[in-house]
């Protein structure tokens, strides 16, 4: 998968990663960032959102993988894995901006092209369940519209 929205996650994956590893500032590290990589307006602020969208939610993102990946205490958790996990639950949970299956086959691509010959696997798992729980909200959301579907 090369498309500018996988290269465009794959800047906010570094730039999360680095952010979580130095503590630097995340405008600096994505402008850092996006001076080295040749991506288009369009997905460049694709990539900002979804490093601004993470930080934001990252209280909370923590907390669902915390649930769905109890055997693996963040602190102990590969830092590359960590953050795949918390950009994938942001676009499953929070963004909905792609279907559920096109955000976990991205972050399972990004745990192949960065992560551990494990990574991908460990990845695909977690988010499964992570799928389930975003099943379960969009049938409750419908019931409640009087809609009964779910179209991803």
């Amino acid at each position: 998968m090369t498309g500018s929205r996988h290269r465009a996650r794959a800047l906010a994956l570094q730039a999360l990663y680095e952010i979580d590893h130095t503590g630097h500032k995340a405008e600096e590290v994505t402008n850092n960032l996006l001076m080295e990589k040749v991506l288009d307006k369009e997905h460049a602020e694709f990539a900002r959102d979804l490093v601004a969208g993470v930080l934001q939610h990252q209280k909370e993102i923590d907390g669902k993988i915390r649930t769905f990946a109890r055997a693996w205490p963040l602190p102990q958790m590969s830092a590359i894995d960590r953050n795949i996990l918390r950009l994938a639950i942001f676009e499953i949970l929070i963004d909905n901006r792609v279907p559920v299956k096109v955000a976990i086959n991205e972050a399972v691509e990004l745990a192949k092209d960065f992560g551990s010959e494990n990574s991908p696997k460990f990845i695909n798992g977690v988010l499964g369940s992570v799928s389930n729980l975003a099943n379960t909200i969009e049938t409750i959301k419908g019931e409640k519209s009087g809609h009964n579907f779910r179209t991803s």
